[in-house]
C-alpha cells in the first residue's frame, strides 16, 4: 500500500490573457493537471488511504465520473478494490476510464442522489468503507491542500472563485484558507442554473433539493449540497458570495480558455472561469459585496468530462 499522498503539487499559472480582460491579476491553479484531470484526487485521495490503513478491503464510492475516478485511482495506488455507482448521465467515456483503472462500474439512477443511495447499500456490507463524493472532513483537508500550495507561491489574493457542486470544494478552499492565515479572503461560489443547490439554499436560508438537475454542467449536478458549505455562509463564518450562470456563459468560457490556454475544461469548470470571462466581479462591487482587487485565484477544478467532439457539439447547440 502506497504511503505517500496520491495527489501532486499542480502548476499555478498567471494567466495574461484572463488578466487582460479582468483589468487585475488573474492566477489559474491548475487542477486539471492531476492525475485523474480533477481536483478530486486531493480530498478523496486523503479519505481512501486513510480507510485503507484501518484495514477497509473495498472502497464504494457513488459519482457522476470524477470522485469516482479518484475513488478508482487511490484504490488502484492502494492496493484495495473499488466499486463506483454512478448515475445514467455519467459519458460512456467517463465509465470506460474508471474501468481502466480497475474499478468494478455500475450505472444506477437518474442523478446522482439516486446513485448514492445504491452506493450506501452497498457500503453497508462487513469490511466495505463508502467513500463519498464531497462530504466528509477529511475530504476538506485534502482538497484545502492546493490553497496551501498556492500561499506558499504567490502574497494573499483578493478573491479566490471555485464552482460548488455538492460543496466539497468549497468546503476544502475554506479549509485551506482557513490552515493558511487567510480567513478575510472572500470566495466566490459559481453555479450553473439548473444545477445551483448551494444557490437555492442561500436564497432559501436552509437546505434545498432541487427536483432534477437541468444544467450541462452535471459534474456540479447534487441536488442538495452538503450542510457544512450552507453553514459557513449562514453563520458568517466565511465570507461567500453565491454567483449563478447561464450554459451559455460556462460553455463559452470553456470555448475562450481552450484558445487562450490550449487545455480542455468541462463545463462545472467553466462557471468558475465565467467569473471572470462574464464580468461576475465587477457585478458584485457595483452591488457594494466585494471590494477593489488586485489579484484573484481561480480554481481551474477539472478537464475530464469533456473532448473536442463535445465542445464542438456544445458549440453548435448553444449558437457560440
Amino acid at each position: 500500500m502506497s504511503s505517500e499522498q496520491l495527489h501532486i503539487k499542480t502548476p499555478l499559472l498567471e494567466s495574461h490573457p484572463l488578466s487582460k480582460h479582468a483589468g487585475f491579476k488573474v492566477w489559474l491553479k491548475l487542477e486539471n493537471t492531476q492525475p485523474t484531470s480533477t481536483f478530486k484526487i486531493r480530498g478523496i485521495g486523503n479519505l481512501c488511504q486513510k480507510v485503507a490503513k484501518a484495514g477497509c478491503k473495498q472502497i464504494v464510492c457513488s459519482s457522476g465520473g470524477n470522485a469516482g475516478l479518484a475513488a478508482a485511482y487511490a484504490g488502484r495506488r492502494l492496493g484495495v478494490p473499488a466499486t463506483i455507482i454512478v448515475p445514467e448521465t455519467t459519458p460512456q467515456f467517463t465509465v470506460e476510464r474508471l474501468r481502466e483503472e480497475g474499478a468494478t462500474v455500475e450505472v444506477y439512477g437518474k442523478v446522482w442522489d439516486e446513485a448514492n443511495e445504491k452506493a450506501m447499500k452497498l457500503a453497508s456490507q462487513p469490511d466495505h468503507v463508502l467513500v463519498h463524493p464531497f462530504d466528509h472532513p477529511d475530504i476538506w483537508e485534502g482538497h484545502g491542500t492546493m490553497i496551501v500550495e498556492i500561499s506558499e507561491e504567490i502574497a494573499k489574493p483578493d478573491v479566490v472563485i471555485a464552482s460548488v457542486g455538492g460543496g466539497g470544494l468549497m468546503c476544502g478552499v475554506i479549509n485551506g484558507l482557513w490552515r493558511v492565515g487567510w480567513k478575510d479572503v472572500p470566495v466566490i461560489a459559481m453555479e450553473t442554473k439548473g444545477c445551483d443547490s448551494f444557490n437555492a439554499a442561500v436564497q432559501a436560508g436552509k437546505l434545498v433539493t432541487l427536483p432534477a438537475i437541468t444544467s450541462i454542467a452535471n459534474c456540479l449536478g447534487s441536488t442538495t449540497v452538503c450542510s457544512k458549505v450552507l453553514q459557513y455562509h449562514t453563520e458568517g463564518l466565511h465570507a461567500i458570495h453565491s454567483e449563478l450562470v447561464s450554459d451559455t456563459q460556462a460553455i463559452s468560457a470553456c470555448l475562450k480558455f481552450t484558445d487562450d490556454h490550449r487545455m480542455l475544461v468541462e463545463p462545472a469548470c467553466g462557471a468558475s472561469l465565467a467569473a471572470i470571462y462574464s464580468d461576475v466581479i465587477p457585478k458584485l462591487q457595483k452591488e457594494g459585496k466585494l471590494g477593489e482587487v488586485h489579484s484573484a485565484v481561480v480554481i481551474v477544478c477539472g478537464g475530464n468530462s469533456v473532448t473536442m467532439e463535445l465542445l464542438d457539439q456544445w458549440r453548435t447547440q448553444f449558437g457560440l
